[in-house]
């Protein structure tokens, strides 16, 4: 008993450790987790000859699950972003749905179709235009559209495939990334169209006030962003072009949207929207066919190959470079690549010592001390997940980073909760968007791109991306009912 009250307290320790490390001292969340497991390996029973080797061996498996997965997918979004298809498909959305129902179209479109794209470029990009747009949806166009900007980002990152939240939780709790990617459309579907018709509710109601939430003082650099971005499109019907150009670096990129030369050229001569998506619409059709085929227990090795998701991505690579060597020549696409390549760095060694953590954690004996804690009878297992991912939230402050910490704890444990490992990745994927707040990267460039100030972007990023954590959890506590 005292040995398990020790792991238990080292394990507190070490998870406290990193989050000391990352808020109080900004050490990088790679070097913190690496030192987090070096302690809790050297104080367990792993002692001084086997920590360093689990450390190594989780950070391998856990490479040879999502390593090509999250290169692939980033290689895409890269090539996307070059080829300027964010602009066009959110014209696209203001043709078809027309601004009333922009904030839904879009946020659906970012937390499922997007997520192969960097986060914080793919802000970026689509800020400035829903910026634009929110003038012609009236008064609350700015919250409207900057709550579902948020909610669709963040969600997208953690509960759907290929964001890179998704991939870790499923690599790291063993979930088929199929049935990730299945049940993950059937939760982000509903949740992000609650979440927003919530909080569109509360800003109806008096929850948002333009003199204190919106940046007034600065009214001329709503107008200098417009000429910057130069977007004349017709909102609600008609043509226009997408001239974007823009300054700056995001993520260490050289401009959020590569060159920009793709917006100053008219659409004219260039492939159709739908086929620039094509090849991730199939990659991710492809996947979810080998799910369902694996449910219905149907063994084709043609099929298995196919749908296996390295495989499927790498199609959906293949065929993304081909048609951006065709629409803007193969010099750019060898450009957006070597971006992605700079872009999918970090995020592969983050993912990777999650999964250091998490064969520290099991070695350490954590999962045979709580395993008899937990009831498969009751909803409480998904509750105790959800309420561990939104407290390392907020402590840390990063969705992917509480993500990956949280699932890298509850990997030994999984057995012991007698859920579907899916439903509890999915749960931590829930828990870990709730409370983004000021130690957010997003929080800060929603508020500088959205025009927002602080207080109005504690409303629309901070309560709405919560606001959708505590939907996600709603939805998914029923949902567990059909496993």
């Amino acid at each position: 008993m005292t040995s398990d009250v020790g792991v238990l307290i080292n394990t507190a320790v070490a998870i406290l450790a990193i989050v000391v490390l990352i808020v109080r001292f900004r050490v990088n969340p790679v070097i913190s987790l690496v030192v987090g497991s070096l302690y809790l390996g050297l104080v367990s029973k792993l002692g001084l000859d086997k920590t360093v080797e689990t450390i190594t061996k989780g950070f391998g498996d856990i490479m040879a699950e999502v390593g090509l997965l999250i290169a692939f997918g980033v290689l895409m979004g890269s090539i996307l972003q070059e080829l300027g298809a964010i602009e066009r498909l959110v014209k696209h959305l203001l043709t078809l749905f027309g601004p009333k129902r922009l904030p839904y179209s879009m946020a659906l479109t970012i937390a499922t179709l997007l997520q192969s794209i960097y986060l914080d470029v793919l802000l970026v990009i689509s800020a400035p235009l829903a910026r634009s747009a929110a003038k012609r949806i009236g008064p609350l166009g700015n919250a409207r559209m900057a709550t579902a900007l948020a909610i669709g980002l963040e969600c997208g990152i953690v509960l759907m495939v290929p964001g890179v939240g998704a991939l870790a939780l499923s690599a790291l709790l063993h979930v088929p990334l199929g049935k990730m990617l299945l049940w993950g459309l059937v939760l982000i579907i509903p949740t992000v169209l609650i979440a927003i018709t919530i909080m569109s509710f509360l800003f109806r109601r008096g929850f948002w006030n333009e003199a204190v939430d919106e940046q007034q003082a600065v009214a001329g650099e709503a107008v200098a962003i417009d000429e910057d971005v130069k977007e004349t499109v017709t909102v609600g019907g008609g043509s226009g072009s997408t001239d974007v150009r823009r300054t700056g670096s995001v993520g260490g990129t050289d401009s959020a949207s590569g060159t920009g030369d793709v917006a100053d050229m008219d659409e004219t001569g260039q492939p159709p929207l739908f086929l620039l998506f094509v090849p991730l619409l199939s990659a991710l059709v492809l996947i979810g066919f080998g799910a369902i085929a694996e449910a219905a227990d149907w063994e084709n090795k043609v099929v298995a190959l196919i749908s296996d998701p390295v495989v499927a991505l790498l199609v959906g690579l293949i065929g993304t470079c081909l048609i951006g060597r065709y629409a803007m020549g193969q010099p750019r696409v060898e450009k957006a690549i070597a971006r992605g390549f700079k872009e999918s760095g970090q995020i592969l060694i983050l993912t990777a010592v999650g999964g250091s953590l998490a064969a520290v954690v099991a070695a350490g004996g954590l999962g045979d001390i709580l395993r008899g804690y937990f009831s498969a009878n009751t909803v409480a297992p998904l509750l105790v997940v959800w309420v561990m991912a939104a407290a390392l939230h907020v402590a840390v402050g990063s969705v992917t980073i509480s993500a990956i910490t949280a699932a890298g704890i509850l990997a030994p444990i999984a057995p012991a909760l007698g859920l579907d490992p899916v439903l509890i990745a999915l749960a931590a994927g829930a828990g870990s968007l709730f409370a983004v707040h000021v130690t957010s990267n997003t929080f800060w460039l929603l508020q500088a791109l959205m025009g927002q100030t602080t207080r109005g972007t504690l409303k629309s990023c901070t309560i709405g991306v919560s606001v959708a954590s505590v939907v996600a959890i709603l939805l998914l506590m029923p949902i567990s009912l059909l496993f």
